[in-house]
């Protein structure tokens, strides 16, 4: 084979370059302690860690997801909680006023259920961020309106929400609301907390149907009518609770799962991108070594000259 008078020269400059490019790479892993930072460095690694950085966004938005919806199930379970003590009251006033009170007690006792109600009504147009929270996907009006005669007694409360909800996913196709409907009467879909056609519910108007009761001293009508129609409220109540508190046991199991997912993408992302600064810093004294004798081997031989040869 015949060789050219500049082989030797070609040969040598491309050998010091592909030693230059990969010095430089492994002085920019120890510098940065990434062994990948563009395509090219591997590309197969490349694109495990893609995928693996899209999953890490999913888990994250997984976990505001279920960081919003626990929020949310807090607040919707401090109100139920706070209606399940008017409740408590309502009953124990309904029972109280037996055939032996006066009609002056029988008054106070309907003054304090009228503010009950009035209580009742701001606890159900509660809000969480901003949105009003028991009126359904009609986040933007107060869920219940309430209405006063002259006296300043409640004659109705009106619901103005609807029955959707809008769940979130807390993980790969899995979804959940926190959310809970103020009336539902559909006899379908989520359960209404004041009303549900399911349950008998009717919490606002069997107030009211006490109030004016014991404004009329109708303690008979208040003891066969009253009183089963708010044990059926104390029940739905009751459901709202346990239901809320299984949201939130499968809030807290799921951010634990989405905590312990995110952990491990990011080992894995990690295990891909990090360089082993060890073995690099190994590397890089053989690549400088190289690159050394290559110059210095190179350097000799170029400057020999035809006497070399003929000796």
């Amino acid at each position: 084979m015949r060789v050219t008078a500049n082989t030797f020269s070609q040969s040598l400059v491309d050998h010091l370059g592909n030693l230059a490019v990969r010095q430089q790479r492994l002085q920019s892993q120890a510098a940065t302690g990434q062994r990948i930072r563009l395509p090219e460095d591997d590309p197969v690694a490349w694109r495990r860690v893609i995928d693996l950085q899209t999953e890490f966004s999913a888990v994250g938005q997984y976990s505001r997801n279920i960081a919003r919806e626990s929020e949310k199930a807090r607040v919707v379970f401090s109100n139920i909680r706070s209606i399940k003590s008017i409740s408590d009251r309502a009953g124990e006033i309904a029972t109280l006023a037996d055939g032996l009170k006066s009609p002056d007690e029988l008054r106070a006792y309907a003054i304090e259920l009228t503010e009950m109600i009035k209580q009742a009504a701001h606890l159900m147009n509660a809000r969480n961020n901003g949105d009003y929270i028991f009126g359904g996907t009609q986040t933007d009006v107060p869920p219940f309106a309430l209405s006063t005669d002259a006296d300043g007694n409640v004659q109705s409360v009106t619901f103005q929400g609807n029955t959707d909800s809008a769940p979130v996913e807390i993980a790969e196709g899995a979804m959940l609301s926190a959310q809970v409907v103020g009336e539902n009467t559909s006899g379908s879909g989520l359960r209404g907390l004041i009303t549900d056609t399911r349950s008998g519910a009717d919490f606002f108007n069997h107030l009211i149907s006490l109030q004016n009761n014991l404004l009329a001293g109708d303690t008979a009508a208040i003891a066969t009518t009253d009183r089963a129609a708010l044990a059926q409220d104390e029940d739905n109540i009751l459901y709202h609770i346990s239901n809320n508190g299984a949201i939130q046991a499968r809030l807290e199991a799921a951010s634990s799962a989405t905590k312990d997912r995110s952990m491990t993408v990011e080992t894995q992302v990690s295990r891909e991108v990090d360089a082993d600064l060890a073995q690099t810093f190994v590397k890089l004294g053989q690549v400088q070594t190289a690159y050394q004798a290559a110059l210095q081997s190179g350097g000799t031989i170029m400057n020999m000259s035809l006497l070399n040869y003929l000796r």
